[in-house]
């Protein structure tokens, strides 16, 4: 049987070049004269998508036009309505009749082939293979498309602009480690497009003489590079140079430890994929997440209704985040959010710690509240993180707070934080330009529900456009870069990963890799100590720490029970420092309801000069006196 021929001229395109595209569509029947011909681009009008043509045949730019040959006049298309889309078809209608095994040819970009640079149609930003494009053939005239014609093209990553290197944060003295190298175009995609002959020199701070390497830029555009160690505690950078242009390019920054228990481990629990739906092409946004992003570690956060998130996508979901887990490369987790009511409940992201878990519909008795859903569940079963706790729709005031089900804590995503107030000094507060949008609501302070003795860690999410996030997108609303979640643990697993949650040892900045550490009495970030096991405690409270920033550092505080204690300006990258706090505990702490003892907790926040943020995990130190020791061998 005879088949129609589709193929597409020039047949690779570059990521994000202009040109004019020339789809060649050969028959193989006769297409008679009133056949109408529609044409689906396969965008979706986003920044990076591919550009969507104009009709106009005036114009010399970005066009869209049917030719049948270079003698022949060429035809004009009609912009063609889409069911449940705000982006057109194009439509043709042929004036004459194709002969089966004739040629014809949709055209986009510029008339004119000295202009196609400036003038022709932009390719998308980003790589695919075997990119579809639509042809839908109507032999009748009468718009009933019932035929259609796939034409197929291969995006390659552009010319080399940048280098990223990907290294471990934290590694040990002696540790080995591997460093991945991508060649990157500039919107990011992988490329070996470089000039013949281009090399690249390798070193790194305390370089070691036995190290001298030069590295072609390859075909894949990535190099894994083995087996690296350092032999001295300190902070590193791995720097790369392009001896072509002199151009220089930087790791995030390593931290050498003589000898640390923890590992540290990025990622997310909470974000959606700009490039790749998470839920409608969940295999493509784990992949980007754990080969672009190089994340360690995911959690998939669809909403829970039936709207946003079908049975089929919920299955197709789980059974992908069951194949995609892999220790010690990229760990990813079963997630979804679950909005309760304002207030009481507010939005939260549901984390399971195993495969193949129900959603939770709140439509359904069974999960149509946050008690409900605690009581039918084991602490073993799932974490719940409250996120954008002083959204004005989103709010969670922490008066139901439950530790055993809520260990950590979002204090930012890209809608905002929700540390404190604008007032009280929050960087970057959930705010709209318009009466619209969320706005900040003081009850849901992260600081706030600190000062009323809730115990969390903190985590960050990064962007969302699903659920009650949808609308924002397109407003005024105030958006901010995605934040990135830090666990600190002392092996890359789901278990591992779970049980440093449970104690507390992660968190959240706004996007870079800032390397933190606090400590108190030596014992690090989400701890609880107390006077009764440290005496020394109740006369002084020695507080220790680091930061490793990705640039300059503007601002380190200290906050103590919810006010500036102290504040260093470092303005260098790295900046290590010791604090004593000489008040006299029963003095400064607070007093909580109920039999639980004074308290006063601490924790960092850091700012860096290109406003990039970072908030570690809070330290609590109880004072046990007397009377509490008491009241606890009593009971």
């Amino acid at each position: 049987m005879r088949r129609s021929i589709t193929y597409v001229e020039p047949k690779v395109a570059l990521a994000g070049e202009a040109k004019t595209w020339k789809f060649v569509y050969t028959p193989a029947h006769d297409l008679p004269e009133g056949t109408r011909l529609k044409f689906d681009v396969g965008s979706k009008g986003r920044d990076f998508d591919w550009e969507m043509p104009q009709t106009s045949l005036r114009s010399k730019k970005n066009l869209i036009w049917l030719s049948l040959g270079e003698d022949k006049k060429p035809i004009g298309a009609e912009e063609i309505k889409v069911k449940n889309s705000h982006l057109p078809q194009y439509e043709f209608v042929l004036p004459s009749e194709v002969k089966a095994g004739e040629t014809l040819a949709i055209m986009m970009g510029s008339p004119e082939a000295k202009d196609e640079a400036e003038k022709g149609n932009r390719a998308q930003t980003f790589t695919a293979r075997r990119r579809p494009f639509l042809l839908y053939v109507d032999t009748k005239g009468k718009g009933e498309y019932k035929d259609v014609e796939t034409f197929h093209l291969d995006i390659r990553g552009n010319k080399l602009s940048s280098i990223r290197i990907i290294a471990p944060s934290v590694v040990n003295k002696n540790q080995r480690f591997d460093v991945i190298v991508r060649f990157e175009d500039e919107h990011g995609n992988l490329t070996g497009h470089a000039p013949e002959g281009t090399l690249i020199e390798f070193s790194y701070e305390k370089f070691r003489e036995n190290i001298s390497w030069k590295l072609f830029v390859p075909e894949t555009g990535f190099i894994n590079l083995p087996n690296f160690y350092f032999n001295e505690p300190g902070v590193y950078r791995i720097q790369l140079k392009n001896l072509s242009n002199g151009d220089l390019f930087y790791s995030s920054p390593m931290k050498c430890f003589p000898d640390t228990p923890n590992q540290l481990y990025w990622g997310s629990f909470h974000a959606e994929s700009i490039l790749y739906d998470a839920t409608e092409n969940i295999e493509s946004c784990l992949r980007y997440n754990r080969d672009q992003k190089a994340y360690q570690f995911f959690g998939t956060s669809p909403f829970e209704s039936e709207e946003e998130t079908s049975q089929d996508e919920w299955k197709g979901i789980s059974s992908h985040v069951a194949d995609f887990n892999e220790d010690d490369r990229f760990n990813t987790f079963l997630g979804m959010q679950w909005m309760g009511s304002s207030g009481s409940e507010g939005l939260r992201q549901i984390v399971y710690t195993k495969d193949n878990k129900p959603i939770l519909r709140r439509k359904e008795s069974k999960a149509n509240n946050l008690k409900k859903i605690y009581k039918s569940h084991t602490t073993k079963d799932f974490i719940s993180i409250p996120s954008m706790t002083m959204g004005s729709s989103t709010l969670y005031d922490f008066d139901n707070f439950t530790p055993e089900y809520e260990k950590v804590v979002e204090i930012y995503n890209a809608w905002g934080s929700s540390e404190c107030t604008k007032k009280e000094g929050n960087l970057r507060p959930i705010a709209s330009k318009s009466k619209k949008g969320l706005t900040e609501k003081a009850e849901g302070s992260i600081r706030r529900a600190l000062n009323q003795n809730c115990r969390f860690g903190f985590v960050a999410g990064g962007y969302d456009d699903r659920g009650i996030f949808s609308t924002l997108y397109e407003s005024d609303q105030v958006q901010y870069s995605a934040g990135l979640t830090a666990i600190l643990a002392p092996n890359q697993s789901r278990d591992g990963l779970l049980q440093a949650l449970a104690k507390r040892s992660s968190y959240a900045t706004t996007g870079p890799r800032i390397i933190i550490g606090l400590h108190i009495a030596q014992e690090p970030m989400g701890k609880e100590i107390n006077t009764k096991a440290k005496p020394g405690l109740l006369y002084n409270r020695h507080i220790t720490g680091f930061v490793v920033g990705t640039a300059p550092i503007k601002e380190v505080q200290i906050i103590r029970n919810g006010t500036l204690f102290h504040t260093y300006h470092p303005k260098e990258d790295t900046f290590e420092f010791a604090l004593d706090d000489e008040a006299m505990l029963e003095k400064v702490a607070l007093k909580p309801k109920g039999d639980h003892p004074p308290f006063v907790y601490y924790y960092m926040r850091v700012e860096q000069e290109d406003g990039h943020l970072a908030w570690s995990s809070p330290i609590w130190v109880d004072l046990i006196t007397a009377q509490e020791k008491k009241k606890k061998s009593d009971s």
